[in-house]
């Protein structure tokens, strides 16, 4: 069966009685259908490929998943600096892509990476380090390198 002969104005309502052996339609098709929100960015959760562990959240445009889906090297758009930001261009810790999934509302990416080193700006390795309950909170784990040492900043 082919999607794309069901396809009518709202791509990922079709896809939700998809099975894996029907034809969808193209990649361009699928990314114009991306519902990317009011400042056009798109939530991205990085995962390392081979343990499950939840490494980060962060925005992407649509020339940043295009570009991530071309280089395979992550790109994100960072609102702070109202620019692209390819992970780990300062301090060398690398996202590379093995595979991307938009969730049911095409609203939302999923990232399975290989991460070099630590993932967070803090030096951990993901960035959810603060557990919390409803009785406390903890922080989970050490820094694994001085986050001065991964973006060449000199200490005072």
């Amino acid at each position: 069966m082919s999607i794309v002969n069901q396809y009518d104005g709202d791509l990922f309502k079709s896809l939700e009685s998809a099975s894996p052996s029907d034809t969808l339609p193209d990649v361009a098709t699928i990314l114009a259908s991306v519902r990317f929100n009011s400042d056009g960015l798109l939530p991205a959760i990085a995962q390392q490929h081979d343990s499950g562990e939840v490494l980060m959240m962060a925005w992407m445009n649509r020339e940043a998943l295009e570009e991530t889906l071309t280089t395979q090297r992550v790109c994100y758009y960072s609102r702070s600096r109202q620019a692209l930001w390819r992970k780990g261009e300062t301090s060398g810790q690398q996202q590379h892509l093995k595979s991307a999934a938009l969730d049911c509302d095409g609203d939302t990416l999923l990232l399975q990476v290989d991460q070099t080193g630590p993932a967070c700006h803090t030096g951990r390795r993901s960035c959810f380090y603060v557990a919390v309950d409803a009785h406390k909170a903890a922080i989970t784990s050490q820094p694994l390198i001085d986050p001065a040492t991964l973006y060449g900043k000199k200490s005072p």
